[in-house]
């Protein structure tokens, strides 16, 4: 499948906005995402705006959306990475406190049609690679949760090299039964 690795724009905000609605609506989005459809439907044209210009590359340096893109310009799918940092308090309001300088990846979707074409390994490549690249200390790893039901994602996040660090936390989702994500990691 021919397509280029890119970080968003922040005037791509519409783009980001119909790629993250679709998320919400695949039929494992309850297992993979922290808010509903209708929830994220809901937010302001602003909310979109910001979220996209926080992303790109002339954001704060400390969240990165990437994008898988074809030559028609049709975003593939997404990968979004956050910077924590151990004197941060939890970006995210759950799971546990940065215990070294890491990256946190969030937001993995691809669309139906390009999964299982190796598009999801460029787009991790890419947000691996950036972590170790973030400016000031060392990155030491990249962590993620995966829900324990989400046998696919789970897969998918071993092969890439991620491992079970023992850790599992409740997470703020939609519908009951967050409790039972799990943190994975990869190291430098």
């Amino acid at each position: 499948m021919d397509h280029t690795i890119r970080v968003i724009r922040a005037d791509e905000w519409k783009k980001a906005r119909e790629l993250r609605l679709e998320a919400l609506q695949d039929p494992v989005a309850h297992l993979a995402f922290l808010e509903t459809y209708d929830d994220a439907a809901a937010r302001p044209d602003a909310f979109w705006q910001e979220r996209a210009a926080g992303a790109c590359e002339d954001g704060d340096g400390r969240v990165r959306q990437f994008v898988a893109e074809t030559p028609e310009g049709r975003w593939l799918g997404t990968v979004t990475v956050l910077v924590e940092r151990p004197d941060d308090e939890g970006r995210l309001g759950f799971g546990e406190a940065a215990k070294v300088d890491q990256t946190h990846v969030v937001g993995v979707y691809m669309r139906p049609e390009a999964r299982g074409s190796g598009v999801i390994d460029a787009l991790f490549e890419a947000a691996v690679e950036w972590s170790w690249s973030v400016p000031g200390p060392e990155i030491r790893r990249v962590r993620l949760y995966v829900h324990e039901e989400n046998e696919r994602a789970a897969a998918f996040y071993r092969r890439f090299g991620f491992v079970w660090t023992g850790v599992r936390t409740e997470m703020p989702g939609p519908v009951p039964g967050y409790d039972r994500e799990y943190e994975l990691v990869r190291g430098v």
